[in-house]
């Protein structure tokens, strides 16, 4: 397939760079790490936050498919949102790029349950407050194009382990907003008082995190290790504006071709994880399945259990790293295998769709989701020189995003 893999396990690990200086300052208390987690937390939460409360939706609601409506206007928003920063990464700088998607993501995130305390009123059936909160999910959308891929794009000019740190804190937004639920859910009642409460907190969790997110991220620059990977990266820039002139135009063109066939099977391997993910989580787990036991639990479960095993799978990285790429690529198109599976429990006979094969598949596409997108996200941007890890980072969160808008548009094909 064309793929190069690459070597290397420590903060000196061979990032593509013309003159490394022999020194590397230490990430103190792993601060870094802890701000690069805590980043990838955030932009996922707002995303989370929404698909979390679809009980509250739904009630609102009730002739609306919501959670699909939500994915679909959120990826495709994203989507587009990604297709012009790749287009004009190379003349926007990065630290405005994630602070304005910042500032959208909390005005998304205030405006909800403002609609609802000032218009909705807990009322059903109030569409203009569904047209406004999906218009929100949309504005959420274009926020998570700027933020993502410039997170991503400044980690890939990092060492390995701030790109496994912030693929993990999506991962920890998805415990975290679970927790919340299966909490909110054992303590409040589940009528539509205590459905609203806890969408309220799903919101204000998220709100304070996105505060504390432009703050870290703001601080991250400082610290002496961000420092110096930011002076690599000037000194390597300045180097190819001497030797190549400046990228404009048709030059930058070029480049951002020869990136993006560099990191195309990369993508592709993370595009289909995506696309089979996104076809089955969460459309079919939240409206599909039934359990007599667990009744409006069962839900619940599998989206917990998704999302403990989509952290668990990101964590173990830290531990193994398949440095193999052709092998983590093929193992993501076998994930291809979910879908009949699944069918089988949604269609199949009585045995396979009780609750045990579903939760095992439910935790395994959560498991394998993790580790093979963390596994491919670390690679790829180690396949270019420095000065262009950031674009084929972006590049890579392009391929994540077209997956998750084809995969949230196949889900539809579940309830055809």
């Amino acid at each position: 397939m064309g793929i190069t893999s690459a070597d290397g396990d420590s903060e000196s690990a061979s990032l593509l760079v013309p003159h490394p200086p022999p020194k590397i300052p230490r990430d103190s208390f792993h601060l870094a790490y802890a701000i690069y987690f805590t980043l990838g937390a955030g932009y996922l939460l707002p995303w989370n936050a929404f698909i979390t409360a679809v009980d509250y939706f739904d009630y609102l609601y009730p002739d609306a498919s919501v959670d699909r409506v939500f994915a679909i206007v959120y990826m495709l928003v994203g989507l587009t949102s990604l297709l012009i920063i790749v287009a004009f990464a190379h003349k926007w700088n990065s630290v405005v790029r994630i602070n304005l998607g910042y500032a959208l993501f909390l005005v998304a995130l205030l405006a909800v349950p403002l609609i609802d305390a000032w218009y909705v009123e807990g009322r059903v059936g109030v569409y203009g407050g569904y047209y406004g909160t999906v218009l929100m999910v949309g504005l959420c959308g274009l926020a998570d194009g700027l933020v993502q891929g410039s997170v991503v794009g400044k980690a890939g000019e990092l060492p390995e382990r701030y790109m496994q740190a912030v693929v993990a804190g999506t991962a920890a937004s998805g415990v975290l907003v679970s927790v919340l639920r299966v909490l909110t859910k054992a303590l409040y009642s589940q009528d539509a008082s205590g459905l609203r409460r806890s969408a309220n907190l799903y919101f204000m969790v998220s709100i304070t995190v996105m505060l504390l997110n432009i703050i870290f991220y703001n601080l991250a620059g400082r610290l002496p290790i961000i420092k110096y990977f930011n002076d690599l990266k000037s000194q390597a820039v300045n180097e190819e504006k001497e030797q190549e002139g400046d990228l404009t135009g048709k030059a930058w063109r070029s480049t951002l071709w020869d990136v993006m066939r560099t990191v195309k099977w990369y993508g592709c391997g993370i595009m289909i994880i995506y696309v089979v993910t996104l076809s089955i989580f969460p459309g079919s787990i939240t409206e599909d399945v039934h359990s007599s036991v667990l009744k409006d639990w069962y839900p619940i479960v599998l989206i917990t259990g998704y999302n403990m095993f989509d952290l668990v799978g990101k964590f173990l990285t830290a531990l193994y790293l398949m440095e193999n790429a052709k092998m983590a690529v093929w193992a993501s198109f076998g994930r291809l295998l979910f879908l009949p599976l699944f069918y089988f429990c949604l269609h199949g006979p009585d045995l396979f769709r009780i609750e045990v094969p579903v939760t095992v598949l439910t935790c395994l596409l959560g498991l394998t989701n993790g580790y093979f997108t963390c596994v491919l996200m670390i690679l790829a941007p180690k396949t270019v020189l420095l000065q262009h890890s950031e674009t084929a980072g972006i590049v890579i969160v392009l391929y994540l995003v077209t997956g998750l808008a084809i995969g949230s548009v196949v889900s539809w094909l579940w309830v055809l």
